[in-house]
């Protein structure tokens, strides 16, 4: 029952999911009658995969607005604690949750519910960012800490560079640390003692780090794992997705202004669109909260169907790979 667009965009992104993937079973946390009326809405070939898509009936809803802590206080009979409640018990089957609700309430009723792994205090949210020569960069924290001690942005590298390697299969991440400036005087407190911890957690092989960077290097291909705070993070994913699809607009405009251009811009097509499909923020929705027991993928709120349908994508990649597990793991290797 979360996300802008209603449970509409949510169901029909569920429903593509299970019908590309034959083994997938999705349980829909929401009024049950209205969920059942939207799956009898299903278009074709869609309606096919309704079997699969199994209702679970939850009156209420955590609403966009609500705190943290009115969640915790309010929120225990809506979809979003009910779902996660399904997921803390391990005999019932479900290996994720995925949901476009409030981010907060997400956030603190996971925590709750789930737990937190050995050793982590606080979860993370992190996404995966197109950069150049085919490679992506994980950026976190993406608003569930908006201001970070130096720990906790440790903390962040550890289990970005655990996701890099798990997900990705990448031996040695490359993580450096968001910050105004390369240089070692730049940046705030707690991002230059994060950097002091950072070099010593290096000289121990936990991953290859980097230093410093500006925003610029996300993009380049020479990072995999880019840390700063909640706020920060928030704020440049954002920004990303704005300028993304403002580049893939404007190519398009600028092939269409003219007679010549519209020409090029049949010839330009295919690339034009595989540059718009690379490119497009949709394609990468889909945040996980990372340290928590289990697996927990925060949806774009203004995601429609096809961006729910990647952020359940992204669910069943790291189940998969059993994330939780294998970042435990590496927790415990770390110093």
């Amino acid at each position: 029952m979360g996300g802008d667009h209603g449970s509409r965009a949510i169901i029909h992104g569920a429903a593509r999911a299970v019908q590309d993937n034959p083994a997938l079973t999705l349980e829909l946390f929401g009024p049950r009658q209205h969920v059942m009326a939207e799956l009898s809405r299903l278009p074709q070939p869609l309606a096919a995969a309704a079997s699969r898509l199994v209702p679970r009936d939850a009156a209420d809803a955590v609403p966009q607005e609500a705190t943290a802590a009115w969640a915790l206080r309010h929120g225990q009979g809506s979809s979003m604690a009910l779902m996660l409640d399904a997921l803390s018990h391990t005999h019932s089957g479900i290996d994720a949750a995925v949901s476009a609700g409030n981010t907060a309430a997400l956030v603190a009723l996971s925590r709750r519910a789930l737990g937190m792994l050995p050793g982590i205090s606080r979860p993370a949210i992190s996404t995966a960012i197109p950069a150049r020569k085919q490679r992506q960069c994980y950026l976190l924290d993406l608003g569930a800490n908006v201001d970070s001690p130096a720990q906790r942005l440790v903390d962040f590298a550890v289990m970005g560079s655990a996701m890099a390697q798990c997900v990705d299969g990448i031996e040695k991440p490359r993580v450096a640390l968001l910050n105004v400036g390369a240089e070692a005087t730049k940046g705030s407190a707690s991002v230059r003692e994060a950097d002091v911890i950072l070099c010593r957690y290096a000289a121990q092989g936990v991953f290859d780090y980097r230093g410093y960077a500006e925003g610029g290097d996300l993009y380049s291909g020479c990072v995999d794992v880019m840390v700063c705070d909640g706020f920060v993070g928030n704020a440049v994913l954002k920004s990303s997705e704005g300028l993304a699809s403002m580049l893939v607009e404007r190519v398009q405009a600028a092939f269409e202004s003219r007679l010549s251009g519209r020409l090029a811009s049949l010839l330009a097509r295919p690339v034009l669109k595989r540059l718009k499909r690379e490119l497009d923020p949709v394609r990468y929705n889909g945040a996980s909260l990372l340290g928590l027991s289990r697996i927990v993928v925060k949806s774009h709120g203004g995601a429609h169907a096809e961006g729910f349908y990647y952020a359940i994508l992204r669910a069943m990649q790291e189940v998969e790979h059993n994330l939780p597990e294998r970042l435990a793991e590496r927790w415990r290797a770390a110093p």
